[in-house]
C-alpha cells in the first residue's frame, strides 16, 4: 500500500507537469494581452449627454481618434468602424458582453454636440453602438495624449494633426489592444473583438481558470 501511495505522489506531479507543458506550448486558447488600465474619463456624446468609461463598463468597447472636420485623415478610420459595426453580428451571439463603438474627438470648440451628430449620420453610425464625443481640452490631453499616448496638435489649415489609432478596452476596463500608426483591417480587428468577446463569456468556473492558464503562458505577438 505505501509503495503504490509513493507511486501516486510522484505520478501527480509528473502528470501535472506534463500538462502544464503541453498547455504552454500547445496554448489551445487564444487571448489578447492584459496591457494596462485604460484611462477613466468623462465627455459628452452627439446628443449631448455624458459618456464615461464606468458608463461602458461591461461592455467591450473600440475607440478610434478624430474630429469631426479631418476629412480624408479619418476616412481610414471611419470606414473601419463602419465595417465592424456592419459585421458584429458575426462575432457577437445573443448573451454575449455588448460590443460599442467609440470615436473621440479632439476638437472641442467646434466639434458641438450638433455637428457630432451630423458626423455620425455622415458616417452611419448606429447611435445604439457607435457613439461620437469630446470634451474639454484639458481633458482630451490627459485621456488622448497622456493616457493612450496619441499624438495630435494643430495643423497650419485650421484643422489638426493626429496619429491613427485604434484601442480595444475590456469590459473590465482594461486595454486588451491598440493598433497604433497602422490602422488594422477590419477582419484583424472582428477577430481580437471576439477573442475578447469569448473570454468574457468564460467568468467562473473551469473556464475561467482555463482562461487565466492561458493568459500565464501566452507568447504576445509584438503589435
Amino acid at each position: 500500500m505505501k509503495r503504490k501511495t509513493m507511486h501516486w505522489l510522484i505520478a501527480i506531479p509528473a502528470l501535472l507537469g506534463v500538462a502544464v507543458l503541453s498547455f504552454a506550448i500547445l496554448q489551445p486558447i487564444r487571448v489578447l494581452p492584459r496591457i494596462a488600465l485604460a484611462p477613466g474619463y468623462s465627455l459628452v456624446d452627439q446628443d449631448g449627454a455624458r459618456l464615461t468609461s464606468e458608463g461602458v463598463r461591461g461592455n467591450v468597447v473600440v475607440y478610434t481618434i478624430g474630429y469631426a472636420g479631418c476629412g480624408a485623415r479619418c476616412e481610414a478610420t471611419t470606414a473601419l468602424l463602419r465595417e465592424v459595426q456592419a459585421r458584429l453580428g458575426e462575432v457577437v451571439g445573443p448573451g454575449d458582453v455588448p460590443v460599442r463603438l467609440v470615436t473621440i474627438s479632439v476638437d472641442p470648440e467646434r466639434d458641438t454636440p450638433e455637428v457630432l451628430s451630423r458626423a455620425a449620420a455622415a458616417a452611419g453610425a448606429d447611435p445604439a453602438v457607435w457613439r461620437f464625443a469630446t470634451g474639454e481640452a484639458g481633458a482630451l490631453k490627459n485621456l488622448v495624449g497622456a493616457g493612450l499616448r496619441v499624438y495630435y496638435g494643430p495643423d497650419d489649415e485650421g484643422g489638426y494633426r493626429l496619429d491613427p489609432a485604434v484601442f480595444i478596452v475590456d469590459g473590465w476596463g482594461i486595454l486588451r489592444a491598440e493598433y497604433r500608426y497602422r490602422i488594422p483591417g477590419a477582419d484583424r480587428l472582428l477577430r481580437d473583438i471576439e477573442l475578447v468577446v469569448r473570454e468574457a463569456r468564460a467568468t467562473t468556473g473551469i473556464g475561467r481558470l482555463a482562461y487565466e492558464a492561458a493568459h500565464l503562458f501566452a507568447c504576445y505577438p509584438t503589435r
